[in-house]
């Protein structure tokens, strides 16, 4: 399963990175995340964290949740993470944000395999949990990023 979700942004790259990588802080700028815990924080980005999101199908929420190995590499810029728990273990994940003019595109990039299950984990992958729950929480997560990137571009 690939997935690929992309926004511009009217913001600059290293206030969209910023605010992109500031996991702990999304749980205040984003609704939909009900918690993010580093379990081994090694640095600002780095470490072992947990995450938990509610995806939202309109009259009912769906509690999802995951554990990450993350890092970043600040020059690039682009956020990585390998998921070590959860049904979505071992999706490799990457935050990357593009000077594009005076805007930044913010893409984001899931890449995986699928649930191991027999004959239909990439079906599975495919079909229902990338578009139904990867895309979802991740389009509403740029979103909110952007929104906050925003934010802080026109306040200081």
């Amino acid at each position: 399963m690939l997935r690929v979700d992309e926004l511009l942004v009217s913001a600059p790259r290293d206030i969209c990175f910023q605010v992109g990588a500031d996991v702990e802080r999304w749980p205040e700028i984003l609704p939909h995340y009900r918690w993010v815990r580093f379990r081994e924080k090694e640095g600002f980005a780095t470490g072992i964290v947990e995450m938990a999101a509610w995806r939202s199908f309109g009259v009912v929420d769906y509690p999802t949740w995951w554990i990450s190995k993350m890092w970043h590499e600040p020059d690039v810029p682009v956020v990585h993470y390998k998921h070590i728990a959860g049904i979505t273990r071992r999706m490799d994940v990457r935050w990357e944000f593009e000077t594009r003019g005076e805007e930044t595109l913010i893409r984001v990039v899931h890449e995986w395999q699928g649930p191991r299950w027999p004959l239909i984990g990439g079906w599975v992958a495919n079909r229902i949990i990338g578009p139904g729950f990867i895309s979802a929480i991740a389009q509403r997560t740029i979103a909110g990023v952007a929104a906050e990137a925003q934010r802080l571009t026109r306040h200081g």
